[in-house]
């Protein structure tokens, strides 16, 4: 899942496609390396219940809201149609692509409010007005408006990331059992790890939208490099803005944690779930200075930011392992991953989409022309992440491969440990 994430927040009423299910299932409980702790039966509000474990494949289309074995979702946090992040959860769920999931509520004050008749304001209306009628997925503009849960409630946070402390405080308030937080999960550090505090002593489970630990191409990477002793591998992360002032500058505006806490915080989760990377377990950080490049533009509103528009950097752990990352928002619409053996010849390269998942980008490129390219590239394993934090919040079952809040402080220290390094070598 492809959770790309912080934006605006919706607001009108619809619900998408429940379930039935004719009868509960046991599930048989899994482990796996990234592990998730079981969720709380109740929220610190006592409002989310306790379910039959049920088995999301044996239900059939509904039209009245969350099933029994299904998860009642709230997405806060919407955004444009076609930009925001938060939309295409929208759209992947109101089609019945996440059988676990039903999206019940759409919270977004701001289309519903002030931006209204601003840009994206009608386009947000047309939509919202669509899926209403055509779901009956409900559009609030709080929160506090929603009403107890009648299923195991999660909630999708895909709001501005700046927002992020005092909606997951609201979402567990209105008695979500489960929360799916988008990355980087808050603007600094301290506020993430006040989060987790707050939420553990809530008994509430958050799970973070950091797709690329389950997608294809990064397994596949990871297994061939295990066959390739003293092998290296390197993650690249691409984006398709233009390569122009406007386009870089409306970028780091609308991205003002920085690219390392934004588009290549997918990368750094990677290397904090898979290589051992930490703050105190870095021995040193290399950018390459050939390939990087750093800004300073002018965003929409005229104030300045300087940020990456590339970035490439090695780092080596303490315990002996070595990894890189590449990052450009100008690089195209694919990632992908390499592995070079001793001589630093590449042996392998392995890319996202692949010849068989390109069929389906071209599709929902047809499908929906004006959104962003990059949402169609991570199409299944934004799926695979909602699919697997729902199942987990209806059954209990592991949520295998998806990353906690706590690789999520690991991984925003790391961010913030390494801009300023990374900086300072481009100066």
């Amino acid at each position: 899942m492809k959770f790309s994430t912080a934006f605006l927040l919706l607001a009108t009423t619809t619900t998408i496609t429940g379930f039935t299910l004719p009868a509960a299932t046991t599930h048989r409980h899994t482990t796996t390396k990234l592990s998730v702790s079981q969720s709380s039966k109740t929220s610190n509000k006592d409002l989310a219940k306790d379910f039959d474990e049920t088995s999301p494949e044996d239900v059939t289309p509904s039209s009245s809201g969350a099933q029994v074995g299904q998860a009642e979702v709230v997405l806060v946090g919407c955004g444009a149609p076609n930009r925001g992040m938060g939309w295409y959860h929208a759209v992947q769920m109101l089609e019945g692509r996440c059988p676990s999931a039903s999206l019940d509520y759409i919270i977004e004050p701001w289309f519903l409010g002030p931006g209204s008749t601003g840009p994206g304001g009608p386009e947000f209306a047309e939509w919202a007005d669509s899926s209403t009628s055509k779901y009956g997925t409900k559009f609030i503009t709080s929160v506090a408006d929603l009403p107890a849960p009648e299923q195991p409630r999660v909630a999708l946070i895909s709001g501005r990331t700046a927002d992020n402390p005092r909606l997951l405080n609201e979402c567990i308030d209105a008695g979500c059992k489960c929360i799916y937080l988008e990355k980087p999960g808050a603007p600094t550090v301290k506020e993430l790890e006040e989060m987790k505090s707050c939420a553990e002593e809530a008994g509430i489970e958050v799970l973070m939208g950091y797709n690329k630990n389950v997608c294809k191409y990064v397994r596949k990477t990871r297994e061939f490099a295990e066959t390739i002793p003293g092998s290296h591998v390197t993650f690249v992360s691409n984006n398709a803005y233009e390569n122009t002032p406007e386009s870089l500058g409306e970028c780091f505006e609308r991205n003002a944690e920085g690219m390392l806490k934004n588009m290549a915080i997918h990368e750094l989760a990677l290397l904090v779930s898979f290589y051992d990377v930490s703050v105190e377990n870095i021995e040193s950080v290399e950018a390459d200075k050939e390939f990087s490049s750093m800004q300073t533009l002018p965003g929409p509103s005229g104030k300045e930011f300087t940020d990456f528009d590339k970035i490439k950097f090695t780092i080596k752990t303490k315990t002996g392992k070595e990894v890189s990352v590449a990052a450009d928002r100008c690089g195209g619409t694919d990632s992908y991953a390499t592995v070079t053996d001793t001589d630093g010849e590449e042996v392998f390269r392995y890319w996202m989409p692949d010849d068989e998942d390109k069929i389906a980008v071209e599709k929902l490129q047809a499908k929906y022309p004006t959104a962003m390219p990059y949402f169609f590239t991570q199409d299944p394993d934004y799926v695979t992440v909602k699919e697997r934090v729902a199942k987990h919040t209806v059954t209990g079952e592991e949520a295998e491969g998806v990353a906690t809040i706590g690789v999520a402080v690991e991984t925003l220290r790391v961010a913030e440990y390494l801009t300023p390094l990374l900086m300072e070598q481009l100066k």
